[in-house]
């Protein structure tokens, strides 16, 4: 019995690691045609995409109509150095996944880019709230390190948009507030995370609610962008 016993358990195990390294160890594309195409506007890849190799050029970044037309290729962090937010507002955008993880095997997010400083230098610092197409979002940043306000994973709420299945259209509209104390998050009209502005703004990780605002996708996502826009309070 004892064998049998382990034996399912071994079998279990080597059914089950296929799936785990596939997940966890899906790789950034290349982008034919990437790099940023659009007028005022620039880029950069994560630090670990640069040490795999990987630049800028394998995404892309595209205005396509009244859109912008991104794919990645790497994890990147777009913006405009002429957009600035400072004191209360809040930065918005509509952004439609055409065919939900059409260049994944799992759910990868994609969001609004505030409080940015120290772009493009290598000690980038800024705060993101980014939507998965499965009902999730996820708030985190970069510091010097990168940090995370609501988990590794982010969480699940019911106003974030659920894809009807992989290759299926799915569509979010992302807002990050600044007001007096708080920063808050809101999907499709919801406020879905809201944050003491002295809990976010610390030593290690966002130096400022003031600075650039922009974009953020992860890696191996296309997204289509409208609407992006700032609103003084």
């Amino acid at each position: 019995m004892r064998l049998n016993h382990r034996f399912t358990i071994a079998a279990a195990i080597l059914v089950l690691c296929p799936v785990l390294s596939n997940a966890q160890d899906e790789s950034s594309r290349k982008i034919a045609g990437g790099g940023v195409s659009v007028p005022g506007w620039t880029g950069k890849i994560d630090p670990n995409e640069q040490q795999q190799g990987r630049t800028i050029n394998d995404a892309k970044f595209a205005k396509e109509g009244g859109a912008f037309h991104v794919v990645t290729g790497p994890a990147v962090t777009y913006w405009n150095p002429a957009n600035q937010a400072s004191g209360s507002y809040t930065v918005k955008a509509t952004f439609n996944e055409p065919k939900y993880m059409n260049l994944n095997t799992h759910p990868h997010p994609y969001g609004i880019v505030i409080g940015g400083t120290g772009m493009g230098s290598g000690s980038e610092n800024y705060l993101y709230c980014a939507a998965y197409g499965n009902g999730t979002f996820i708030v985190r940043g970069f510091g010097p390190e990168a940090f995370q306000v609501n988990g590794r994973r982010g969480e699940a709420n019911a106003a974030v948009h659920k894809a009807e299945g992989v290759g299926q259209p799915v569509t979010q509209e992302i807002a990050v507030s600044v007001t007096g104390s708080k920063i808050e998050c809101s999907i499709n009209g919801t406020v879905v995370g809201s944050y003491d502005k002295t809990a976010v703004v610390s030593s290690g990780k966002l130096a400022s609610t003031d600075g650039v605002y922009g974009l953020r996708f992860a890696h191996n996502t296309e997204v289509l962008v409208t609407g992006l826009s700032l609103v003084k309070h």
